[in-house]
């Protein structure tokens, strides 16, 4: 459907910092342009590849855009940045909204009733009949990538058109999304299907997508008759997540002054080590892994392509040579191998997030105890900050995070690859 290619989307922080440079004179008129999908993407960033591992952070392009327009002129792309942290913060206070999709997804995977999964499987492909839905699902099975409208679009049409289980929709877009986000793709998906907000859902209609997508796009009408503002009505779903609100876990900012030998371990959730609280230590050695999972193809080579840049970039700021680099099978098996050689007191890390790398993270730090060294887990201050507004809605948040950003000054400021 249009003309991005899987290497339109950054996978280091080289690239990332670029594309942020190519992007800056477009952040004013973000708020006009963000919604209009247009052939390459142009409108959006497209950075959201980088930030899912943390290439480049969310305070640092929030900190960017104010120096560079103004609080006034940025305030709706700072603001869209800022919902990424708000779902990440949100789930993090629910983590079993997570594992209860996760383990729904799995169940209907292998035990899903066989005509709703042929359905499922012909409208992933691209083969409803409706061309412009079709024409996203082969967008993101070629690319890795969906305009944020699009995706909206897709979900409801996938929910509330073809009545199937939002949990296989969500499941897909994880496999596939180059920034596939556990927070950023459930809560979305709830959201579309009416669960995120009581009674609230986000219904697909013709009008809309012929409003805000680009004519060029448009193209083949089969099938748009199924999407008359008139003809989709909300699915029926009951939520049946665990919505409790937990208490968020209590990590470090910054790591405490040590004796021992230290390591610095790396992981899908953030791979800028060298900038933030982790950069002061005095570590021994780096090394860091992906779990091999059922991710597309394109999104494996990404997640491998932005760990062995995190690594490069972690063993040029500490000196040391790193280990890892590859997906495994096992990082628990990793992590204890690496442990030993090393001969390891400690290991220090960036909290992961709810998610693929929290759900492994017990296993991972029994694996590290067996070789002799105990795993401390650090909060970068952004979120430290940010997290324990996050318990509501959006909007809430936003005005508190509003109130933090006018009242805190930022601390980090972009550093290119040289400044290192």
């Amino acid at each position: 459907m249009t003309d991005s290619a899987p290497s339109s989307f950054p996978s280091t922080r080289d690239e990332a910092l670029r594309r942020l440079d190519a992007f800056t004179p477009r952040i004013a008129a973000y708020s006009a342009a963000r919604n209009r999908v247009v052939p390459g993407h142009a409108n959006v960033s497209r950075l959201s590849p980088a930030l899912r591992h943390r290439l480049v952070l969310e305070q640092e392009l929030v900190e960017h855009a104010i120096r560079a327009c103004g609080p006034r002129a940025c305030e709706k792309f700072v603001q869209e940045v800022t919902w990424r942290t708000y779902w990440k913060g949100w789930l993090e206070h629910r983590p079993d909204v997570w594992r209860d999709h996760r383990r729904r997804a799995r169940r209907l995977r292998a035990d899903g009733d066989p005509t709703l999964l042929r359905r499922a499987q012909a409208v992933a492909r691209g083969e409803s009949g409706v061309a412009v839905m079709d024409a996203f699902a082969k967008e993101l099975l070629e690319t890795g990538f969906l305009h944020n409208h699009a995706r909206m679009w897709w979900a409801s049409f996938w929910i509330h058109v073809e009545r199937l289980p939002w949990d296989l929709g969500a499941d897909h877009f994880l496999r596939h999304l180059l920034d596939a986000d556990p927070a950023s793709n459930t809560l979305s998906w709830r959201w579309v299907a009416g669960l995120h907000t009581k009674g609230k859902h986000y219904l697909v209609r013709r009008s809309n997508i012929e409003d805000h997508l680009d004519p060029t796009l448009l193209g083949n009408g089969t099938g748009l008759e199924r999407l008359e503002d008139d003809a989709v009505t909300p699915a029926s779903i009951v939520d049946e997540a665990d919505l409790a609100r937990r208490v968020l876990p209590e990590h470090g900012v910054a790591p405490m002054p040590r004796g021992k030998r230290v390591g610095v371990w790396l992981h899908d959730d953030d791979l800028l080590a060298e900038v933030g609280g982790l950069a002061t230590l005095d570590a021994v050695a780096i090394a860091g892994w992906i779990e091999s999972d059922d991710a597309s193809s394109l999104r494996q080579s990404h997640r491998e392509r932005a760990l062995r840049d995190g690594l490069d970039r972690a063993g040029s700021h500490w000196r040391r040579p790193v280990a890892g680099g590859t997906a495994v099978s096992s990082i628990a098996g990793a992590m204890e191998a690496w442990v030993a050689a090393e001969g390891l007191d400690e290991v220090i890390a960036h909290a992961p997030f709810v998610g693929p790398v929290h759900d492994a993270f017990d296993e991972i730090a029994a694996a590290a105890r067996r070789a002799g060294a105990s795993i401390t887990l650090l909060r970068r201050e952004w979120d430290a900050a940010m997290f324990p507004a996050a318990k509501a809605g959006f909007f809430p948040f936003w005005e508190r995070a509003r109130r933090l950003l006018g009242r805190r000054p930022l601390e980090l400021r972009v550093l290119r690859p040289e400044q290192l």
